[in-house]
């Protein structure tokens, strides 16, 4: 892993990266746990196993698999109108070149899962992501889950259902649908179905004042340096929230995070405790998008790459074809990042779990994910 080490090392001796967490696991053995840097600069603080991070997007595969629980258990089936369980969202209007009109069908379940539902993102520039912000739909929103349904049918759609594939605030109402599906509130029942059992202690929606020491500082990047943005003892996440987004509302950490991809690549269970089905979260890895197409011809989304060779499932990413993805890889490896230029992907191929956890905003500031699997496929041994 010597390559792996150096490659995340230089990003923070060349004042790229403030400080990583590497973790790389083979066949169940964890092989890399490598900290680097720091997690507060201004501080002065070490980078250190236990520090906690914003994960952002790396939330919205733990609350697809939490809904997914709900399928088994029989709650509700994928090609459901979401409107069975939120009636506020009946048939919904769609923006198109300005104007308003009605939308060719109802949002399903599994769209949310997917982010085929026509819903953008709460912050970024389209019309449609304008009119939420002017509506009040942030990120640090005092909103709660079981407001956004109401809020949402006030407003028009980017695109219809199953038509596009838009990484908005999709896994939001997935999160919604968690509560009322599960009955409890969102951070309750992933604590008590995820976190719990598999002793992910630092995950949750805030971090708690007695931890605040491991809280990472977040960055900004910055003529290929970085600027603080969110400093840990000030920041949103160190009180309770309102709004459980589960597009990008949970803070973790490597070990946290890492107990959660050893369950997936050991089929959904643990050290004995089953989280999920083998089948169904094989089902969730598997492309869904229509045709077996990959995100570059389906997407509206511009993202680090154009995700060429890249399919989606019911909150993964899926790689389809490294050729055509031009980095290297295992067909069926699923992944995802964070904003913040976090990232995992498991190869259940090759047995083969990976975390990189920083605090550098946007995660397209540098390629380190595709870097890094070049550097961890390439110190494989088959």
């Amino acid at each position: 892993m010597r390559n792996v080490t150096a490659l995340v090392r230089r990003y923070v001796d060349d004042g790229r990266f403030p400080g990583t967490v590497t973790v790389v696991a083979h066949r169940d053995e964890v092989v890399l746990f490598d900290m680097y840097g720091r997690r507060d600069v201004e501080r002065d603080r070490p980078m250190t196993a236990d520090t906690i991070f914003r994960i952002y997007s790396m939330t919205k595969p733990i609350v697809s698999l939490g809904l997914m629980q709900l399928y088994e258990e029989g709650r509700f089936q994928l090609d459901d109108p979401v409107v069975k369980y939120l009636p506020e969202l009946g048939r919904p209007k769609v923006y198109t070149d300005g104007s308003v009109r009605e939308s060719i069908r109802d949002m399903t379940v599994r769209d949310l899962l997917m982010h085929t539902s026509g819903l953008a993102a709460s912050n970024g520039s389209h019309p449609v992501s304008l009119l939420y912000q002017d509506a009040g739909l942030t990120r640090t929103s005092d909103l709660t889950l079981a407001e956004l349904p109401a809020l949402l049918a006030e407003l028009p759609l980017r695109a219809d259902p199953g038509t596009r594939w838009i990484y908005g605030i999709s896994t939001d109402l997935v999160g919604r649908l968690c509560e009322v599906l599960g009955g409890v509130p969102l951070d309750e029942y992933l604590k008590t179905r995820i976190f719990d059992p598999l002793g992910m202690t630092d995950t949750g929606f805030s971090v708690p004042e007695a931890s605040l020491s491991r809280f990472a500082a977040a960055y900004g990047y910055d003529d290929g340096g970085f600027t603080l943005l969110d400093d840990p003892l000030t920041s949103a996440y160190t009180q309770q929230r309102t709004y459980l987004s589960g597009v990008a509302g949970l803070v973790s950490t490597a070990g946290d995070y890492l107990r959660f991809t050893r369950m997936l690549a050991g089929g959904g269970s643990l050290d004995g405790t089953r989280i999920i089905g083998s089948r169904t979260l094989r089902f969730m890895t598997m492309n869904h998008l229509p045709g077996g197409q990959d995100l570059a011809a389906f997407a509206d989304f511009g993202g680090e790459t154009k995700r060429a060779g890249q399919g989606f499932g019911l909150g993964f990413g899926v790689l389809l074809d490294p050729t055509v993805a031009q980095t290297i890889g295992t067909p069926g490896e699923f992944f995802w990042g964070g904003k913040a230029s976090t990232a995992f992907f498991v190869s259940p191929a090759d047995e083969l779990v990976v975390v990189f956890l920083t605090q550098l905003r946007p995660s397209a500031s540098y390629p380190i994910r595709r870097e890094l699997r070049a550097a961890i496929y390439a110190s494989l041994d088959d």
